[in-house]
């Protein structure tokens, strides 16, 4: 079997890794594979240039600041998200590029005129990841872990395994992200621990509590908010420093995109250097225009003033994990290590927070930015049998049900119950002479079916004429391994059913993905054609230089003619890189021009040696 990597989709980053080699200890060696920069993570950012060129990574990120309506960031909050949730308005009010709404109400973006799913968006940082494993391991690869945070729901899930899909991956296993880093720390660990995953990321938070032992990973708990991380902590810090803006010049930098850019931009990096130093400067020229003329935001910030405008952003991540802590029937003492995971753990603040809950030091042992790819990278290992099968039992993060009467909640599989794993329930109609049973599948903890997240709907036709109470419908409801449901419904009278797998796929229909599929090959070869034709214009480029300096020195040692021949196919040459010619007549011009200064130097060495 061929290798199968691991990819750790992040909100701010990602990062893809690879289990090469066991060592004599039996420990798998786990590579970070790094990107053409030689980074060992990648920001998950893409950008669209003016030219139509894809932009990923950091060179994305770099065009920002210049054109933020074209570069896409944070899309994973937008993942398998409705327009109208609260949350999505949030983050669309926060960003410089559009959010639309789909047809079907999904979250889309908008860019140079046209809707771009979130799916599409991810598939683009994925194909660029999978890019650069297979240059880096010499041969192509086509499977992959992905994870996702413990906290997806079914829908987010499927929009992440979509991703895969139009990036040409056939995505094994959508793994959670706390479990991944839990198998990263404690693959090697023989002893019984019981251990806390705290992992806030860029954009979402999920702590679990997991128990191992003997080489069995065991979820009890978990739990978090898909909307807060990292991003909601430079949210606060733009928001201050534009308040401060507008009551001093007048001047809403908010709604300018640019300035906005340049101010979160800002904001980020103070974040970070405050996580080392105690203040820093936030310094901005000319970011705005006022009746006097240029504008300039500078101010010192103390590393006390972000801790108090985050302190409640700090706080809501304890109350999950408190609430993880109650559900899992543990105390913070019987918890004996806490892992930290993902790049906001580094603020001192979360740290001390962290330490004062669990009334321990927090582990140190693994990176927080490459943990979670390395422990994907070894479930992937385990997969493809390059070492030992690891057991993992995973849970399900929020309670599954259907819609009975009055428009109640009926939980059929509640939270944290151990994938895979399914349950059915008889249920039975409410009017007399009923022909059908409609089936309306949710997802979430409240009481109500209108407060909770709808997954699908369908119904079990044909049932007979009877009295309501009589007919037995059953549901069943089974999640498999990736956290995906599938639910069938059968008339235990008549023994017709009806199934339906639970895949909303973020508006995309199997068709509409295929079809994405084609034209991101198209588009590959696009940008395939594009870099070929930028190569081959820097070569021509070269050619042209070193013609014309042979030409100025060497003219007098070959005759007229020939010198005339090359001048002709050198002027067509540089005519050709002036305007726009396509691939095709500029390598051909590119191949006259070369011929003839072969013919050239022949002429000058052969003289000279006459």
């Amino acid at each position: 079997m061929g290798k199968i990597v691991g990819i750790d989709l992040g909100t701010t980053n990602s990062c893809i890794a690879v289990v090469e080699a066991s060592s004599t200890a039996g420990k798998p060696e786990v590579r970070v594979i790094p990107n053409a920069d030689g980074a060992r993570t990648t920001p998950s950012v893409i950008g669209f240039s003016s030219t139509g060129e894809r932009l990923v990574g950091q060179v994305a990120k770099r065009q920002a600041t210049t054109s933020p309506a074209t570069t896409v960031f944070a899309v994973k909050r937008l993942m398998g998200r409705k327009r109208s949730d609260p949350e999505v308005e949030k983050h669309a009010s926060s960003v410089p590029y559009s959010v639309v709404e789909h047809s079907n109400g999904d979250a889309w973006v908008h860019v140079q005129g046209r809707d771009i799913s979130p799916p599409q968006i991810a598939a683009m940082v994925l194909s660029a990841l999978k890019q650069v494993a297979d240059s880096f391991l010499g041969e192509p690869i086509n499977e992959a872990i992905i994870t996702v945070p413990a906290y997806f729901d079914d829908a987010q899930r499927q929009a992440t395994k979509d991703a895969g899909k139009i990036a040409g991956l056939t995505v094994k296993r959508i793994l959670n992200e706390p479990t991944a880093a839990a198998l990263a720390y404690g693959l090697d660990r023989k002893e019984h621990e019981v251990i806390a995953v705290y992992d806030l990321g860029g954009g979402t938070f999920d702590i679990s509590i997991l128990e191992l032992s003997g080489g069995v990973f065991s979820v009890r708990a978990t739990g978090g908010d898909t909307h807060l991380g990292g991003e909601d902590f430079d949210v606060r810090l733009v928001d201050k420093l534009a308040d401060e803006f507008r009551k001093q010049n007048a001047v809403d930098l908010r709604k300018d995109r640019v300035a906005l850019q340049r101010l979160r931009e800002a904001a980020e990096k103070a974040k970070h250097e405050l996580s080392s130093s105690l203040e820093t400067q936030i310094n901005i020229p000319f970011v705005a225009t006022g009746p006097s003329g240029p504008l300039h935001l500078e101010r010192d910030l103390r590393r006390s003033e972000l801790e108090i405008l985050t302190r409640d952003l700090i706080d809501k991540t304890l109350q999950c994990c408190k609430q993880v802590l109650t559900d899992a029937k543990l105390s913070p003492k019987q918890i004996d290590q806490v892992v930290l995971v993902g790049g906001m753990t580094r603020m001192p603040a979360v740290h001390k927070a962290v330490k004062a809950l669990f009334e321990r030091d927090p582990n140190k042992g693994v990176d927080p930015d490459e943990v979670v790819a390395v422990g994907a990278a070894i479930q992937a290992a385990a997969l493809s049998g390059h070492i030992d099968e690891v057991l993992l039992l995973d849970v399900t993060p929020l309670s599954i049900g259907v819609e009975t009467g009055g428009g109640v909640f009926t939980r059929l599989i509640e939270r944290n119950t151990t994938v895979p794993t399914e349950k059915s329930e008889i249920f039975t109609t409410s009017v007399d002479n009923q022909p059908f049973v409609p089936i309306h599948v949710l997802q979430g903890e409240r009481e109500m079916s209108s407060d909770n997240r709808s997954l699908a709907r369908f119904e079990l036709t044909g049932l007979p004429p009877a009295p309501r109470g009589v007919p037995k419908i059953q549901v069943t409801f089974r999640v498999d391994s990736n956290g995906i449901l599938s639910v069938q419904a059968t008339d235990l009278g008549t023994g017709r059913s009806q199934s339906v797998s639970v895949s909303p796929t973020s508006g995309l229909s199997e068709a509409e993905i295929e079809q994405i599929v084609r034209e991101a090959d198209q588009f590959g070869k696009a940008d395939a054609l594009r870099k070929e034709l930028a190569e081959l214009r820097n070569q021509a480029e070269t050619l042209v230089y070193t013609t014309e300096q042979a030409l100025e020195g060497y003219a007098d040692l070959v005759g007229e003619e020939r010198s005339n021949d090359v001048r002709a196919a050198l002027q067509a040459l540089k005519a050709l890189l002036e305007g726009d010619s396509d691939l095709a007549t500029i390598r051909d011009a590119y191949t006259t021009l070369e011929t003839a200064t072969f013919e050239l130097a022949e002429a000058i060495y052969g003289g000279e040696s006459s």
